[in-house]
């Protein structure tokens, strides 16, 4: 018989081959067991496929894998957030000395990961304004080492729609690689990989998630390219627990229902503002930026939102604000900011589900 210290420990397992639930578990755990030596030793000569959680874990997988299919991609590897994501993807791509060129109104941590982090790295950095075609190629002219070519489908904050095609086609006749940053588009509103870019990066904290329950990320696209991501994931510890992913894939079952509500919302509150305050919005996706005129107390705007929270994410069911100048592109120097548009009037709406009434009233009590 044995002792309650062994019985404790040893807990049992029963029917766990056999169930079989309505919904994917969540696999809560560090390692995998094997009946054997040799059963383990088949896992490295490609006979197995789960060993340690940093390295796969069916959780994981099935978020890489579910990104993919929405992207439209053959593959995809899930990571522990979206900058993770980025920077597996790019280290996927060029090592020491290779240059990355880059739109100038990327993400204020995008454009900090690239203009510090990766120089650390020997990796040199250009950026451009990808508004300008022939900017563009002509730093791909000049500078023959460049390898990489980095955008956001639609960029943050000023929602610029980038011509993913026109950069596929450039990265093409010059042989490149394309990574686009699809996260304020998602997959409903744009497929960047079906355009031609060769990898594809979400920051699935925000829209695939959708709750604001879980910090993860997610790139998809080329095989080739994913295999290497896999990799630098595994390899810098960059991977997401179970948990994590198990919430986002869930997350991704209203994906649509939510763009669809959040979208609609986006359009009216960019109809509303556009007498008050400038207001950039594609027409696509639910974000919407507006600057407040210059005698606009900002601070005492934000004080007066009410049940609108004021957060430095995005992209949750509920309507947030943002302050991108202290907030998202905070790193940036004065300079930059300036260059890009970002000031101390700029205010980033993340619209959520509510009734579009509500939010409306919401803001002219803020605005009044």
């Amino acid at each position: 018989m044995k002792s309650l210290e062994t019985i404790s420990v040893h807990t049992a397992k029963a029917g766990e081959r056999t169930i079989q639930p309505k919904v994917m578990p969540v696999f809560q755990t560090s390692a995998f067991s094997f009946s054997s030596l040799e059963e383990m030793e088949g896992y490295y000569e490609g006979n197995g496929t789960y060993l340690y959680s940093r390295t796969a874990n069916p959780n994981t997988d099935a978020l890489g894998q579910t990104v993919a299919n929405l992207e439209g991609a053959p593959k995809g590897v899930a990571a522990s957030s979206g900058m993770a994501a980025i920077l597996a993807g790019i280290l996927s791509v060029v090592q020491t000395g290779d240059h990355v060129l880059a739109a100038e109104d990327v993400y204020g941590g995008t454009f900090l990961l690239l203009k510090e982090e990766l120089l650390r790295m020997g990796i040199h950095v250009h950026f451009a304004d990808f508004s300008n075609a022939s900017e563009i190629e002509q730093h791909v002219t000049d500078f023959l080492e460049i390898k990489l070519i980095i955008s956001e489908s639609i960029t943050n904050p000023f929602l610029r729609l980038e011509d993913i095609e026109g950069l596929s086609r450039l990265k093409d006749q010059y042989g490149l690689t394309l990574m686009i940053d699809n996260t304020f588009a998602t997959p409903y509103t744009i497929k960047p990989y079906a355009l031609g870019a060769d990898l594809v990066v979400h920051s699935a904290t925000k829209y695939l998630g959708g709750h604001g329950d879980v910090t993860a990320g997610a790139l998809v696209g080329r095989a080739d390219l994913i295999t290497i991501a896999e990799s630098r994931i595994t390899n810098l510890g960059m991977n997401l627990s179970p948990h994590e992913a198990w919430l986002t894939v869930r997350g991704i079952k209203t994906l649509v229902l939510r763009m669809k509500a959040q979208t609609e919302n986006a359009r009216a509150i960019a109809d509303f503002l556009k007498d008050k305050a400038r207001v950039w919005y594609p027409g696509k996706g639910a974000i919407v930026t507006f600057e407040l005129p210059e005698h606009v107390d900002v601070y005492r705007f934000f004080k007066s939102l009410g049940w609108i929270q004021i957060v430095p994410t995005l992209a949750g069911v509920e309507t947030t604000v943002s302050y991108p100048y202290s907030t998202s592109h905070r790193a940036l120097s004065e300079e930059e900011k300036q260059k890009i548009g970002v000031t101390k009037q700029t205010v980033r709406l993340s619209a959520g589900i509510e009734g579009t009434q509500d939010i409306l009233d919401q803001l002219a009590a803020a605005i009044k």
